[in-house]
């Protein structure tokens, strides 16, 4: 059996794959819809992740050879699940494992940008620090305000959690579905707009994909307001990113804080220079014990489906 790992792993993930099959490691370059169409062809399963174009196209070639997608990730944005099907390639994700550090990641970005962390840092690296003044870099207070949660699944609650219990956050939030299981005080809002005009910094933590591309416009931006911060640690594509550009450059909101981009790698210069933005390089689950246990888990559900068990985390 041939398994494509479509990137590099850590070691401890690359052990556990390569005792288990008979597979090839890719380096860090993404997979396009021609090279992804080829992969389908040539090997029997296939670990892939964020970036590799598995869109429509790459399934609709002959004598695919592939059996399942075992996405590295939660998100499965990158994966034409419905082609998928059609195909008759299972996919699975990841999605348990990967919820504690992002919500770490999304703490960094309300601090650092509430507090604008990444301005001082730049200022003080370029030499331009002349001293401490009462008025230098005036950020907003985060303790007691009131965050809103865009998408309360796993990794919403567990954000709101931190910012409630760690900062004494009040906590709002908009869910296209009624959440019941919450363990700390939230409340739930009907409209998007309306939560936005409640909170202080919103987070948005949704799902990616077509059903949430764009949800965060000029129109949402607008309702957020000039004392608003927006975080997005979800996909890059669920907010319109010229008009967060338009935005923060106008000062329609007071500062944004991101970790994915609607074009990644490519971030505009616009954006680049934008004031009090906090810009990581898609860093949300970036410990080695997360993308190890990531790994793990895609492939409990490869062992699973090659032994005709139902993969735990199958997504078509």
């Amino acid at each position: 059996m041939r398994v494509l790992v479509t990137r590099p792993m850590t070691d401890r993930a690359r052990k556990s794959i390569e005792a288990r099959f008979h597979a090839e490691f890719r380096d860090n370059s993404p997979l396009d819809e021609a090279a992804a169409a080829q992969a389908l062809r040539d090997y029997d399963a296939i670990i892939p992740t964020l970036g590799d174009a598995f869109n429509a196209g790459a399934f609709s070639g002959e004598g695919l050879r592939c059996r399942i997608l075992a996405n590295f990730g939660a998100g499965y944005n990158h994966i034409d699940v419905q082609a998928a099907r059609k195909a008759g390639i299972a996919v699975t994700n990841t999605p348990d494992v990967v919820t504690e550090a992002t919500a770490d990641i999304a703490l960094t970005l309300i601090l650092m940008t509430m507090r604008r962390a990444s301005e001082g840092e730049a200022m003080l690296r370029a030499g331009q620090w002349q001293g401490w003044h009462p008025t230098q870099l005036l950020g907003a207070h985060v303790s007691g305000a009131t965050v809103g949660i865009i998408g309360m699944g796993r990794i919403g609650k567990a954000i709101a959690r931190r910012c409630h219990l760690g900062l004494g956050m009040r906590v709002v939030f908009h869910n296209r579905s009624t959440v019941s299981s919450l363990d700390i005080p939230a409340r739930q809002m009907p409209g998007l707009d309306e939560m936005l005009q409640e909170c202080d910094i919103a987070v948005v933590a949704v799902p990616g994909g077509a059903g949430t591309r764009h949800m965060i416009g000029a129109s949402q931006l607008h309702a957020l307001g000039p004392r608003g911060f927006l975080i997005n640690i979800a996909r890059g594509d669920v907010v319109e990113e010229d008009a967060l550009i338009a935005a923060l450059t106008s000062g329609t909101i007071a500062g944004a804080g991101l970790d994915v981009y609607e074009n990644e790698p490519v971030v505009p210069q616009a954006l680049i220079k934008a004031p009090n933005t906090t810009l990581l390089p898609h860093l949300g689950t970036a410990t080695e014990s997360a993308r190890t246990a990531m790994a793990q888990r895609a492939l409990e559900n490869l062992v699973a489906f090659t032994e005709g068990r139902p993969p735990r985390d199958l997504v078509n």
